[in-house]
């Protein structure tokens, strides 16, 4: 009977080890990326890029339910491919990342919503101002690549609005529309790699 009772007692903690495990993963930022989009005069989408980001992903073994994760971003590395534009987005007109060099994401919670669809929510600061920030989390898979290293994929998504954290620079047209749409489109692809 007591042998019964150690086993069991064994196994349990065990168990308890097991579950409280965390797993480190690290962001492969050869295969992933940030992009961004924000409407033109209304008709048409400019699309960008930050270059320089990193950023950590923590779970309860190998199950992302209930993951943490969070994003450092450059906010000198955004890149729209015109010059003018960048240097325009870099000034105190809507980044000023001089004053505010990062742009970065912590979140509060990543819950499962089905086999590859997970609701990511957290606080997203950007020019000192925090808001909170839901993102749509489409689960890839996970696989051991060549090099026996596991890897995990996702796709992230979701929407801001600018204006909430003192991106305010715009003009109106003559019909009434902005020339840069309140609205940001967030895209990203995210890589991440077992430690």
């Amino acid at each position: 009977m007591k042998k019964l009772q150690i086993i069991a007692i064994a196994l349990l903690f065990a168990s308890l080890s097991a579950f409280s495990q965390t797993t480190n993963w690290s962001i492969d930022k050869s295969h992933s990326h940030i992009l961004f989009g924000v409407k033109h005069m209304v008709i048409s989408t400019v699309t960008g890029y930050f270059r320089i980001f990193d950023g950590k992903l923590v779970t309860n073994g190998d199950d992302f339910n209930n993951g943490y994760i969070e994003f450092n971003i450059t906010t000198s590395s955004i890149n729209t491919d015109n010059e003018q534009r960048d240097k325009h987005l870099l000034s105190a007109d809507f980044f000023d990342a001089a004053k505010y060099p990062n742009i970065t994401f912590k979140s509060k919670y990543m819950k499962k919503i089905s086999d590859n669809e997970y609701e990511l929510v957290g606080s997203l600061t950007m020019k000192n101002v925090t808001k909170e920030i839901k993102l749509n989390v489409e689960y890839n898979g996970t696989i051991k690549d060549p090099y026996g290293k596991t890897r995990a994929g996702f796709k992230l998504s979701g929407k801001l609005d600018r204006f909430d954290y003192g991106l305010e620079w715009s003009k109106t047209l003559e019909t009434g529309g902005l020339v840069v749409g309140k609205e940001i489109k967030i895209d990203a692809e995210i890589e991440v790699v077992k430690q």
